[in-house]
């Protein structure tokens, strides 16, 4: 059964940092791209950033140049590096990884669209103050 856990948010001003973390279980994450997304009240869950399997990154026109995806396989964990974090940015974050048969490059086709990913973590909340 896979499992993603979240960690790693919390309050922080505007201008400040964070680092989330993606911790996998029953998957392992060499053969898998990898997603972030975030969500807020009354709103629909988008995309932010997404790691292929080779390390090839896909972000969001809102995050890019801010927040950066990375993964460690050693670990089967995935990261998330938020920089100069805007109030804009609060949001509860969630990882996103594909259907078990996306073993292999450029899958899913279309990072963006959260309907290609079937495995959610329970979310991490990020609350940045101005």
């Amino acid at each position: 059964q896979v499992r993603l856990d979240e960690s790693g948010g919390g309050l922080v001003q505007a201008g400040g940092s964070l680092r989330l973390s993606c911790a996998a279980s029953g998957l392992t994450l060499t053969n898998y791209a990898m997603g972030w997304f975030r969500q807020t009240p009354g709103k629909e869950r988008e995309f932010v950033a997404a790691i292929s399997w080779t390390g090839g990154t896909q972000y969001a026109g809102s995050v890019k140049g801010r927040f950066t995806i990375s993964r460690d396989n050693a670990k089967n964990t995935v990261y998330l590096q938020l920089n100069s974090l805007k109030p804009e940015d609060t949001a509860i974050y969630y990882c996103a990884a594909p259907p078990a048969g996306c073993r292999k490059e450029y899958c899913p086709p279309n990072y963006p669209d959260r309907r290609e990913w079937d495995y959610w973590g329970q979310g991490t909340q990020v609350t940045v103050s101005s």
